[in-house]
């Protein structure tokens, strides 16, 4: 019984040594692309086109009637 026990514990903490996370680098990495595509979703949102669409959607909301 003793020695089911002791073999489970043991792996048990084999398994929990594992890396099983992400290194700094890949971090560094991780959030250089969270960056870039954070950029590049703030010029979208802010060109002229897409300005002058989102006031139309807002314009129309406000004026609609119930």
């Amino acid at each position: 019984m003793f020695g089911k026990i002791r073999k489970v514990a043991l792996r048990m903490r084999e398994t929990s040594r594992r890396d099983a996370g992400m290194v700094t680098s890949e971090y560094a990495m991780g959030i250089i692309a969270a960056v870039g595509f954070a950029v590049l979703l703030y010029q979208v949102v802010t060109s002229g086109q897409v300005q002058a669409e989102l006031q139309a959607i807002v314009k129309k909301a406000l004026g609609a009637r119930m």
